[in-house]
């Protein structure tokens, strides 16, 4: 169906245009911290509110729990790659703005090592700033304005060393900038500028062990973790004369280690699969970010900040009917919700937000073929409380392409 094939080439070409790091957020509670933080979710998984935890499936890539890697099928090497579109509409007290964003989301790739033991590779976003607001001053004008954020590059395992029982781990690079600007518009234009230069390593822990019920039915359960551990890398801050263009002062150019941390990571998941159609999971997330360390440069005390413990909840549902009689019958349905306390905190308001997404897996025109187009959709609100500071309202649609075929298939010579 020629639809799909140049559904695929515009997935394709459109990873050439775009950088491999996560696109930039569009809001200003991305000022804070590290930005916006992801979850490692892919497309289709995105489309089940961003469940993954106890999610094992072979023709899938889930890197939200390396163990999830030993179930990949032995003769197909499978590829993933998302997009994301972003619409945002935003109001602070009677004043409201609109912002379009996006960009490339994720690549990641799964293939078997050897018996019961798989591998994956990719590039997914950590976290994810951008934002650009101003004020009015007595004498002046003063603007933010944000952009960047963390990156892994990852590098996992998964092995099942008996029936029902498997565990893993991601072994990732971090790398990325953050830059934070503020400037002074007023008989002169002065420039006060943060950064943060992220080159670190990261580990993911994971493990999944399944329950039989009965020959048709399973339950999966999902563990992860992520150590606690120093952010590495170098902070700076400079005050410019953009004017005349020279740097007045910088304040210091100091590693972060010891001074800036993430935070113990948990999470965990249970799912229910009946005959591989239909697939129920409810996922939990917890983020120990009120003990991670977060200290600003001397010089620049308005950067102090708290942090909150983070803490999601996360469910959703698939559907495949897995017949042949027509193409509706061949495609995946999936639908899920979530929500989310973040562990930003707004001069004592803590961020929220929770929302609904729903979408569909694409087979390609070959009934034989197994790589899917998913397309989704996703509207979220996010709040802060008990004090309203900016209310904002998502609608993202993604799209991702999983490429799975039968690469290491011999054919018969008759």
């Amino acid at each position: 169906m020629k639809i799909f094939r140049f559904l695929l080439i515009a997935i394709v070409a459109a990873t050439c245009c775009f950088s491999a790091q996560a696109q930039d957020e569009l809001t200003p509670y991305s000022k804070m911290g590290y930005g916006m933080l992801k979850d490692n979710v892919s497309g289709a998984q995105r489309q089940m509110g961003g469940v993954g935890y106890a999610m094992r499936n072979g023709r899938q890539i889930n890197a939200m729990n390396p163990a999830s890697y030993s179930q990949v099928d032995s003769l197909t090497f499978i590829w993933d790659v998302g997009l994301d579109l972003t619409n945002l509409w935003s109001k602070e007290g009677a004043i409201s703005s609109h912002a379009f964003g996006g960009g490339l989301d994720y690549i990641s790739s799964m293939f078997r090592i050897y018996p019961h033991l798989g591998g994956s590779f990719g590039i997914v976003p950590y976290s994810s700033v951008g934002y650009s607001f101003g004020s009015i001053l007595e004498n002046g004008i003063e603007s933010r304005e944000g952009q960047g954020g963390i990156t892994e590059l990852y590098l996992g395992f998964g092995y099942k060393p008996f029936k029902n029982f498997s565990f893993g781990a991601n072994f990732s690079y971090m790398f990325g900038t953050i830059t934070n600007d503020t400037f002074i518009l007023g008989s002169t234009t002065t420039l006060f500028e943060r950064v943060f230069e992220i080159r670190d390593w990261n580990v993911h822990l994971g493990m999944q062990y399944g329950i039989d019920l009965t020959s048709r039915d399973k339950v999966i359960l999902g563990f992860t973790y992520t150590p606690r551990k120093s952010f590495h890398g170098n902070r700076w801050g400079a005050y410019y004369d953009v004017d005349l263009d020279i740097t007045a002062d910088t304040v210091g150019y100091q590693s972060m280690k010891g001074d800036f941390e993430q935070p113990n990571s948990f999470g965990a998941g249970i799912s229910y699969n009946r005959d591989n159609k239909i697939s129920a999971e409810v996922d939990f997330t917890y983020q120990q970010w009120a003990k991670a360390k977060y200290r600003p440069l001397s010089g620049f005390e308005d950067d102090k900040m708290t942090f909150n413990n983070r803490w999601r909840v996360a469910a959703g549902l698939q559907f495949s009917p897995l017949k042949q009689t027509n193409y509706l019958t061949r495609m995946v349905y999936r639908v899920g919700a979530h929500y989310n306390r973040d562990y930003i905190n707004v001069i004592g308001n803590n961020v929220r937000d929770y929302g609904i997404s729903f979408g569909f897996g694409l087979p390609t025109s070959s009934i034989t073929s197994k790589t899917m187009i998913n397309i989704g959709f996703e509207w979220k609100h996010r709040i802060s409380a008990p004090q309203l500071l900016i209310k904002e309202d998502y609608f993202n649609i993604t799209l991702s392409v999983n490429f799975n075929e039968l690469w290491f298939w011999k054919n018969k010579i008759r």
